[in-house]
């Protein structure tokens, strides 16, 4: 009688959650001393680390469903996204996150205060709060489809139950768990990428034949009649995520860093990840769509977001048994990546910008332990937000996960973070300017999307009707421009009303700009946490790499047991690197 395979993919599943509840057990020490050890690990974190963080908050579950779906029926069109996220981080290099760093601050609406004042501090900690809770449903949505397919549960039920999952993680270990098992989660991400690209180059005759071979054109995809547009959305893909990567808010993947040049080192390997992995992740969906053209019918249930379940139909029917669970664990991973940090971050939010300043009693400091316990309990309340949010979503089945993403992203976080990537550098703004500019970007994006249609831009033109494709690539082209031009273009227009003698910011705003072009140098104590944070990863990582080497006992062909064994070796191989690291490391006295 021959056993189930999904009981091995069960065990797999089971097993990484095993391995991330023990990292979040390992690390609460660290995120117990203090609210700044709980939000952001008491800026103490190698960049290794940050980096990880960083590239897995960009992540998301969403690249291996909305994006990969979108790869399966339209080629390499998806692939700007990341390569346009690959150049944020180069930027972020180059310019943004050792600044970032250097802001000296524990929450990233603390640095919106210095350099805009208090009444925009509060108003941006509500805004984001929000946008973060909607975003973070949008990850989790994301997973719930997939997981969904891969037990056939109900999509709602599987959201309920992975969200209270994360939410646990979350709220037991803060930052340090957090980052800790996002660098875990980046080597499960590595793994699994890496190994399904060389299966699926292998079964589809090499790059080549995966090029020709595509049912449509490689390039441009199907419905795509003006190779312009693809230039066009590139070119505005290039300006929104730079604007929803490198701001004050999303800085908060650079304030854990120990200092300046782990930071910019942070960036580095965020973007040398993202590049690699731009290529790498869609090559399973480009070689489904040879192999299994008819695959997104194989999921009827999931109505137009059947497509997005093709990593599941790749790794079924191509990968040894026990890769849909590691598959999944990727995904876990993922989501939980996404969901922490932004659970983290909207709690140290409301601590330090709405409790503290405006809720706690006046006159009277609020114990830091009694804090700690109070922002646990907000981290809670937060993901009960987020699974509401993802249960939401569930039901907008006419919407694909990448249109939902990207129309999100375009009508409301780009004018949200507008002038908070611009108030870096235009440096004399009068107090309402943010907030202004911010509801200014908010009826544009109505506008474009209810006025100015991509029907009425082409009879304006004077060209045929467009595809349906080639009207939501219109339409993002048209709400960004808008944006970048427009929401942008006033927020600078705005200096010209500044008055000096009515800043009553002026002094912090002074401080702030002092303080990004001042170097953070770690301190004589940081040695020890550089100790900890080897050793406590080195040994997780090692477990990881025993779990993978367990797979090779799991029934399959010589290559399938041989691709678990390589991939187990190089995980221990990072892993005995950690531990010896931090056995040369000699602690100050």
């Amino acid at each position: 009688m021959e056993s189930n395979p999904m009981i091995y993919e069960y065990l797999v599943i089971a097993g990484y959650f095993l391995l991330i509840i023990g990292i979040g057990f390992t690390f609460r020490g660290m995120a117990s001393k203090s609210t700044s050890d709980y939000f952001r690990g008491g800026g103490r974190m190698l960049w290794w680390m940050v980096g990880s963080t960083a590239f897995m908050m960009q992540f998301s579950a969403w690249t291996f469903t909305g994006a990969a779906g979108k790869a399966f029926t339209d080629g390499f069109a998806v692939c700007l996204v990341f390569i346009a996220n690959t150049f944020s981080y180069f930027c972020g290099w180059a310019y943004f996150a050792h600044r970032f760093r250097q802001s000296r601050v524990d929450t990233p609406t603390e640095a919106i205060k210095g350099r805009f004042g208090p009444q925009n501090e509060l108003f941006f900690s509500w805004a984001l709060i929000i946008f973060t809770l909607i975003n973070a449903g949008i990850w989790l949505n994301a997973l719930g489809v997939f997981a969904s397919a891969v037990f056939s549960a109900d999509i709602g039920l599987t959201i309920i139950i992975t969200g209270f999952t994360v939410v646990f993680v979350s709220v037991l270990s803060g930052a340090w768990g957090v980052v800790a098992s996002d660098f875990m989660q980046t080597l499960v991400v590595a793994v699994i990428s890496v190994a399904c690209a060389i299966v699926a180059l292998v079964k589809v005759g090499g790059p080549v034949q995966l090029v020709t071979n595509f049912p449509s054109d490689f390039m441009m995809g199907p419905d795509m009649n003006y190779g312009l547009l693809l230039v066009g959305t590139f070119v505005f893909f290039l300006a929104k995520q730079l604007i929803t990567i490198m701001n004050l808010h999303d800085s908060f993947r650079f304030l854990n860093a120990k200092d300046s040049a782990n930071a910019s080192k942070a960036a580095l390997l965020a973007m040398c990840l993202m590049g690699v992995g731009s290529i790498i992740w869609f090559i399973p969906p480009w070689a489904s769509a040879i192999l299994y053209p008819d695959a997104a019918s194989a999921y009827p249930e999931l109505g137009s977001k059947a497509a997005d379940a093709i990593y599941l139909v790749f790794t079924r029917n191509t990968m040894p048994t026990g890769t849909v669970g590691l598959m999944l664990a990727g995904l876990f991973a993922a989501s939980m990546s996404s969901m922490d940090s932004a659970l983290n971050k909207n709690t140290g939010i409301m601590i330090r910008s709405v409790y503290q300043p405006y809720l706690a009693k006046r006159g009277r400091q609020m114990d830091d332990k009694k804090l700690l316990k109070l922002s646990m309990l907000l981290s809670f309340i937060s993901g009960i937000l987020v699974i509401g949010m993802a249960l939401y979503f569930r039901s907008l089945k006419e919407l694909s996960l990448f249109d939902l993403m990207m129309s999100l992203s375009a009508m409301i976080q780009v004018p949200l973070l507008i002038p908070l990537i611009l108030g870096i550098f235009i440096k004399k703004t009068p107090k309402w300017a943010p907030w202004v500019t911010v509801l200014l970007g908010l009826f544009l994006s109505w506008f474009m999307k209810e006025v100015f249609t991509p029907q009425v831009f082409a009879n304006w033109i004077g060209i045929p009707e467009f595809t349906k494709r080639e009207a939501a690539d219109m339409s993002l082209i048209l709400t960004l421009g808008a944006h970048v031009f427009i929401t942008a273009g006033f927020f600078y227009a705005t200096s010209f009303f500044y008055n000096e003698s009515k800043d009553k910011n002026k002094i912090e705003t002074d401080q702030f700009f002092k303080n990004l072009e001042t170097p953070v140098i770690a301190d004589h104590q940081q040695d020890e946490f550089d100790r900890q944070q080897r050793n406590k990863l080195g040994m997780m990582v090692i477990c990881m790499s025993a779990g993978i080497l367990l797979m090779a006992l799991i029934p399959n062909p010589l290559w399938g047991r041989m691709i678990f064994i390589i991939c187990s070796l190089i995980i221990f191989f990072i892993g005995l690197l950690l531990r010896r690291s931090a056995k040369n490391k000699i602690p100050s006295v």
